[in-house]
């Protein structure tokens, strides 16, 4: 009997990590060392990990995400974002195995009104980009079998983000302001994973699609204006306790919520050619909104 395929997930306990260490079983071994077992931000012990593991494939979901923070700690940010996908990418082309890594809208400029395509030029408008940008670059460059995601707006039902923040200060306040101007497509990290595994579930441990650097976000848009709205507007019809209403949910610019880290404006992606290497169409933000908010309704205290 063949012996099952070693498939090693770092970032196992983030929010994509999670759903990827779900995902990916059914196609072998998941092995998802936490932070006591592997210091990521050593190279050393990455490639001693490495060498002991000798996985038949890496997922890359670790990551430094922290935005603004990123602008304070470049150096960290680049350890986690630039070299060590770096590191795995020579691990991965020495043993000529595949490498998924994910990346983000924060590579592009936010300029225009058009989804990036990607052949487009990045040129990211902050520390967390640039490193982001960086370790896309070395995973590409380095021959290895590749697919590199690059998503936008990840949420989940689970961790912190954009909607459970919401779902919080929803419960709390009767009105919000929330920025207007940026527009994307929320993301929910199941979506992500789901994804992945139909991209990997090719004949002999390979990819289902050929290499290379794919967007992998839901149809359509919202500003994050708009995604606040539909959270609380489908929230409150599953019974969530909210003391707001989307219409007391107000509009403002990106020059009235300063952060360290600029934003870009534009984060539409277009997904047409990783829709057209897997042979599907991918579903709409909104009903995977839904379907995450289910979610987080099913288990929540």
């Amino acid at each position: 009997m063949p012996e099952e395929r070693k498939i090693l997930l770092l970032g196992g306990t983030g929010q994509v990590g999670f759903e990827l260490r779900r995902a990916l079983a059914p196609l072998g071994d998941v092995i998802a060392p936490g932070r006591k077992e592997l210091d990521l931000a050593h190279p050393e012990a990455v490639r001693a990990f490495l060498a002991i593991v000798r996985p038949d494939m890496i997922v890359n979901a670790a990551a430094w995400t922290a935005v603004d923070a990123a602008e304070d700690h470049p150096e960290a940010a680049r350890g986690l974002n630039a070299i060590l996908p770096s590191e795995l990418a020579e691990y991965a082309t020495r043993q000529d195995i595949p490498l998924v890594h994910y990346s983000s809208d924060y590579v592009y400029p936010g300029t225009g009104e058009y989804d990036w395509q990607e052949t487009d030029q990045p040129a990211p408008l902050s520390t967390y980009g640039r490193t982001k940008l960086e370790g896309d670059e070395a995973v590409v460059q380095s021959g290895a079998p590749h697919l590199v995601f690059r998503t936008s707006w990840v949420y989940a039902a689970r961790g912190r983000n954009f909607m459970n923040t919401m779902l919080r200060l929803g419960s709390e306040r009767d009105s919000l302001k929330v920025v207007s101007d940026q527009v994307g497509a929320p993301t929910p990290a199941r979506l992500i994973a789901e994804v992945t595994l139909m991209a990997l579930h090719g004949r002999d441990g390979r990819p289902a699609i050929p290499s290379g650097v794919y967007h992998l976000a839901p149809r359509g848009e919202a500003s994050w204006h708009g995604f606040a709205r539909e959270i609380f507007a489908r929230a409150a019809t599953l019974g969530f306790d909210l003391a707001i209403s989307p219409e007391n949910v107000a509009p403002i610019p990106t020059r009235d919520w300063p952060t360290p880290a600029r934003r870009p404006l534009n984060s539409r992606l277009s997904v047409a050619k990783l829709e057209d290497a897997l042979g599907i169409q991918l579903p709409d933000w909104q009903r995977q909104l839904a379907l995450t908010l289910e979610e987080r309704w099913q288990w929540q205290d």
